[in-house]
């Protein structure tokens, strides 16, 4: 007996399937300063965040904006638990379409930030 996948709810977000994953949608998401630290606060981390979690400097409108681009770009996987959206980087995913890329682009902006941290 096979078992069927539960029905989505209306609180399922749309995610692109692996293979949909384009690069130029991903670096569109991560040109962003604000996303890319989203991002990378996201690898730094073993486990799901939930949106309070982040420390932005912008409106929550424009935050929820940020989290959309990188949900719809395939870099995060948004999921609700309870009242909580919670979000995950998609490196599985990331490192599958596009080898090393994500890991470049973190160490990058590692550096970068620390440049800026000394100036």
């Amino acid at each position: 007996m096979t078992t069927a996948a539960p029905a989505p709810s209306s609180r399922d977000l749309p995610h692109p399937a692996r293979e949909e994953i384009r690069l130029e949608g991903v670096l569109h998401a991560l040109s962003d300063p604000m996303r890319l630290q989203i991002v990378r606060e996201l690898a730094g981390k073993d486990t799901e965040l939930a949106c309070s979690a982040f420390d932005v400097p912008v409106t929550k409108s424009t935050t929820t904006h940020h989290f959309r681009v990188l949900r719809e770009a395939g870099v995060i996987r948004q999921v609700y638990r309870g009242t909580a959206k919670m979000n995950g980087l998609r490196r599985e995913d990331l490192d599958e379409r596009f080898p090393g890329l994500l890991d470049c682009l973190l160490a990058a902006a590692a550096r970068q930030a620390a440049r800026a941290d000394e100036d």
